[in-house]
């Protein structure tokens, strides 16, 4: 270590990690082995693979929605197996925001209480709901939907909703499972680039694909293949 540096902590680090279902039964799936991962603060990563090479395993693993069945995992230096229920909710709350190809919006509901909602799980008073739900809209460049229901709103737009819902506790990871899935090529673009300005705003972006090209937006890309990760070579990384 250069003298005078100090080490730091990734925000997201794996080690050994790996997952099986139905151990020692016929139906046994090792969904990941053995997966060393390091992800520093404002990095951009995509996890690239094929469906059933493990991805989204690792995803829900990182994103604290299931446990592993070997390794460590340890979120902005905390080692999550040693928070107890509750500990962990807070830290999904606190820490993560997820993205997903299907928008999971409540169609009854305006953009803008789709996006307060996470707020009231924290207890956060009804005005100031609205208030910061509207200040994320509007970095997402829709403060003049508001007021709209998802029906009333684009693809690209209910997944810029989306978004803006998932940063409402203003989470440093952003985990997004395919999120130009539903969308036409020229939307997804507009997403990958509202995802580097998020990068640019000191976020974490975990980017889950099995697309090349949408991968190539990202500042390294990862390759998944029978629950194995590997660091891809790199190559020419799109601006």
């Amino acid at each position: 270590m250069i003298p005078g540096a100090e080490a730091v902590t990734p925000v997201i680090h794996t080690i050994g990690l790996g997952k099986v279902y139905s151990p020692g039964s016929e139906a046994e799936v090792v969904a990941l082995r053995n997966v060393d991962l390091s992800v520093a603060a404002g990095e951009f990563i995509a996890i690239m693979g094929p469906s059933g090479s493990g991805k989204s395993t690792l995803m829900n693993l990182i994103g604290c929605l299931d446990t592993p069945s070997a390794g460590r995992y340890l979120c902005d230096g905390v080692d999550v197996s040693t928070l107890d229920a509750e500990e962990l909710a807070a830290l999904r709350r606190d820490k993560i925001g997820f993205v997903f190809q299907g928008f999971h919006l409540l169609p009854r509901m305006s953009a803008l209480d789709n996006v307060a909602m996470p707020l009231g799980y924290a207890r956060v008073p009804p005005a100031e709901r609205r208030e910061r739900a509207r200040a994320a809209l509007e970095a997402v460049g829709l403060g003049a939907r508001v007021d709209h229901r998802p029906n009333e709103l684009s693809g690209g737009q209910q997944q810029r909703v989306a978004i803006a819902r998932a940063l409402i506790n203003h989470p440093s990871i952003l985990l997004a499972d395919e999120p130009t899935g539903a969308l036409d090529s020229r939307t997804g673009e507009e997403i990958l680039a509202l995802f580097k300005r998020l990068r640019d705003d000191g976020h974490t972006v975990v980017l889950i694909t099995h697309d090349a090209h949408v991968a190539a937006h990202a500042d390294r890309i990862c390759e998944m293949s029978d629950g194995e990760l590997h660091e891809a070579a790199r190559g020419e990384v799109a601006t």
